[in-house]
């Protein structure tokens, strides 16, 4: 039989009301202690978190369980992501002003590798935060390294530090160790699949990528009915880049010129490098007027746009735009890289700087 998971700990009849955080945790030593001891507790700790492998699901369960065990009204947990920066997974409770004070919480912990009790945090040398209200947070740690914190704040400062009795905060670690474990694999498995996609240069999807969703979007509108677009945006004259300042140089173009293409996108677009200095857009439920009106505004932004300023220099580059859409001009995901393709081209050939429709095979 499944483990039901404990009810909240939260204000019970009148050791609960109207009390701060340090004396609930007081009022509800013998309750909390009963709970996290339990080997049931345990148990469903290290189902709950091994039900999924998606970062904010177990980051849910992980809060849920925190819940139940300390008497926060409200909880955060972070973890940090491939450039090393913070951010929450889940949170429960939050309000605005307390964003900044979870931030700098997380931080102290996770390089701290400690957990951190404060009556009031805005009066802590510890952290930098204006928060007035009193903190219990635990570092997630497994296999030598911090994987995250998790955060819980009252709104209202403590009369005191709120603390765990060290046969309570003992449990606690020993049930957060499991969670850590399989946030952990999570993370490092949902890392590992992103940089399977990822351009390492420009961040942007790589060609790999483009071919998948290419295949799957193309499925799925032949299904539906609803059109599909592709663009190809090929820089023009970006050898003279390469060849007057180096590769370095053309590098960090190449990095501003993605940042220019991704700009000028909607978020349902999916962006790639697809190779070299070109580029390719998957524009899903989009017929040839809005995949036109999208490829105009990105090689407008990018004649628009000076290159390498930051590095002293002062270069304008333009591109050319080839545009395809399936069912128009193309019946196959290969159809529609090959009419796109050659729109682009077709634009190389008549003096750059511009925008193509690929014609429908019997047009051309």
């Amino acid at each position: 039989m499944p483990v039901a998971v404990p009810e909240a700990v939260g204000p019970v009849g009148k050791s609960g009301s109207g009390l701060d955080l340090a004396a609930k945790v007081r009022a509800l030593q013998r309750r909390l202690r009963s709970r996290v001891e339990r080997r049931d507790t345990l148990i469903d700790v290290v189902r709950a978190v091994n039900a999924t492998l998606e970062p904010p699901k177990i980051a849910e369960a992980i809060l849920d369980r925190a819940a139940a065990w300390v008497p926060a009204s409200s909880w955060a947990l972070t973890a940090s992501d491939l450039s090393g920066r913070s951010s929450v997974l889940a949170e429960r409770g939050l309000t605005p002003e307390m964003g900044p004070a979870v931030d700098a919480v997380a931080s102290w912990v996770m390089h701290r590798g400690q957990e951190l009790m404060a009556s009031e945090l805005r009066r802590d040398t510890r952290v930098r935060t204006m928060f007035g209200g009193a903190v219990m947070a635990f570092p997630l740690s497994c296999r030598g390294r911090r994987v995250g914190a998790l955060v819980g704040l009252d709104r209202l400062p403590a009369s005191r530090e709120p603390r765990l009795p060290p046969s309570v905060l003992r449990a606690v670690r020993q049930l957060l160790e499991p969670a850590s474990i399989a946030l952990d694999t999570a993370l490092l498995l949902k890392r590992a699949e992103e940089l399977s996609v990822t351009d390492d240069l420009t961040q942007l999807y790589n060609s790999r990528y483009l071919n998948q969703v290419l295949r799957r979007e193309t499925k799925r509108a032949s299904r539906s009915g609803r059109p599909l677009s592709l663009l190809f945006i090929d820089l023009d004259g970006f050898k003279s880049i390469n060849d007057a300042h180096g590769h370095l140089f053309g590098s960090r173009a190449l990095v501003e010129a993605a940042a220019v293409i991704r700009g000028s996108a909607r978020e349902t677009d999916v962006v790639a490098r697809f190779g070299g200095d070109e580029f390719a857009l998957i524009l899903p439920d989009t017929g040839a007027e809005g995949a036109f009106a999208v490829g105009e505004r990105t090689r407008e932004r990018i004649a628009a746009y000076t290159f390498l300023a930051g590095d002293g220099l002062d270069i304008h580059l333009t591109a050319s735009v080839g545009v395809a859409t399936l069912p128009d001009v193309a019946a196959s995901a290969e159809e529609l890289v090959q009419a796109a393709d050659k729109a682009m081209y077709q634009v190389k050939e008549s003096g750059k700087n511009g925008i193509q429709a690929a014609l429908a095979p019997a047009d051309t």
